[in-house]
């Protein structure tokens, strides 16, 4: 009798656990969310400027990546920059993975436009 209880305990311990991981995971991914803004918006900025072009887009969208994402997370976001009718376009298609076998993963598009300037 006094084995059965605690086979409910661990059980109970362990749905508690699983509960947890997904909690943190869901912060993390919205961790995540905030730093591809981020990335987006600074890439488009950087693209702006008038001598800039799409690689300078793309490069400090990846430098903020790199500075604010662990490798796992950033291996899912893909980053591309296109000038198209006098503006900048960052665009970041994004899969993170989920920490257990049957967590989904989250995937979402971001996206940011800044106005181009004129070559003087």
């Amino acid at each position: 009798m006094a084995g059965f209880v605690t086979v409910q305990t661990v059980t109970a311990i362990g749905m508690s656990l699983a509960l947890f991981v997904l909690l943190v995971n869901l912060v993390v991914f919205q961790y995540g969310r905030g730093v591809v803004r981020a990335a987006v918006d600074e890439g488009a900025r950087a693209g702006s400027v008038a001598p800039a072009a799409d690689t300078d887009c793309r490069r400090r969208a990846d430098a903020v990546l790199s500075d604010l994402l662990s490798t796992a997370m950033r291996h899912g976001v893909q980053v591309r920059c296109t000038v198209a009718g006098g503006q900048m376009r960052a665009t970041a298609d994004v899969r993170f993975r989920g920490w257990l076998p049957l967590t989904p993963d989250w995937r979402f598009t971001s996206s940011a436009v800044a106005v181009k300037e004129a070559a003087p």
